[in-house]
């Protein structure tokens, strides 16, 4: 009888474990698809670019409507830039005005917004463009960066075993794939901008000194170091030159190699 009760006991405990395992599977499942569902609407918001309107972006510079109108005057390029930019991306700075940016990378499932939140730092970790509770999250920019102004953007997004998210940057440790996917695209709400990627390496956060997260406004001498630990440890030489005065991107996710992994691709801003 005391074995047969054991029995019961041991079947019971299976079946709580089978019911907490499948409740646990519907709300991940779930979860997925409204992340998914959540971010296919707001790339529908992404508006197609226009002639430049009188609305400008609050990032970008103004006109100065007293000015003598000269038909002769060229339009100044980034003004148009910056308003095409904006024109783009308005409607989802309206919805949530944390938003300061869309990265994308072709042929992966990276195409999301870019969020920053300078007096909660890891919000976006866990919250999604609505703000609600997510594990997902949103990809978003370290609250040391400023677009614009920072010469290194740092951008951190999980890798979900669904793949998405910042999951595909891990395509990068093959050379086959970045050389047919050589280009990042991050654009802001006052620049359409197109990256290349320099490099890609793995890193081991609890061994490791090196805070590649931690260069973000760099100094001529602080570019040296940086480049320097970052081509220590790339995966591949691609041969892009990288010199002081670019504007770079950095993109980390995490990546199981090690205990406390990171996977980090580097790129550099392309310029006319």
């Amino acid at each position: 009888m005391k074995t047969k009760n054991i029995y019961i006991a041991l079947i019971a405990v299976f079946l709580l474990i089978a019911v907490v395992a499948g409740c646990v599977c519907i709300h991940q499942s779930r979860d997925a698809k409204a992340s998914a569902d959540a971010f296919n609407d707001l790339e529908d918001l992404i508006a197609m670019p226009t002639e430049p309107t009188a609305e400008t972006s609050p990032i970008a510079p103004t006109v100065d409507a007293t000015a003598p109108n000269d038909p002769a005057e060229t339009v100044d390029p980034e003004l148009e830039e910056a308003q095409a930019a904006y024109e783009k991306y308005k409607a989802l700075y309206e919805q949530n005005n944390d938003f300061i940016g869309w990265i994308s990378i072709a042929d992966t499932n990276i195409g999301y917004p870019v969020m920053q939140s300078v007096d909660n730092p890891d919000f976006y970790l866990k919250h999604g463009f609505d703000k609600a509770y997510s594990n997902y999250g949103v990809p978003y920019l370290d609250e040391a960066c400023a677009t614009g102004l920072s010469n290194n953007l740092v951008i951190y997004g999980h890798n979900m075993k669904n793949g998405t998210m910042f999951h595909d940057l891990l395509k990068y440790s093959a050379t086959g794939f970045w050389e047919e996917h050589p280009i990042i695209r991050f654009d802001t709400l006052s620049r359409l901008n197109e990256y290349q990627v320099v490099l890609a390496f793995r890193f081991d956060t609890n061994h490791e000194d090196f805070r590649y997260n931690e260069y973000t406004d760099i100094s001529e001498e602080e570019f040296i170091k940086f480049m320097e630990e970052c081509r220590s440890r790339q995966l591949y030489d691609t041969g892009i030159a990288v010199e002081y005065g670019d504007e770079l991107l950095t993109l980390s996710t995490c990546e199981y190699t090690y205990e406390n992994g990171r996977f980090v691709v580097l790129a550099k801003k392309v310029t006319e």
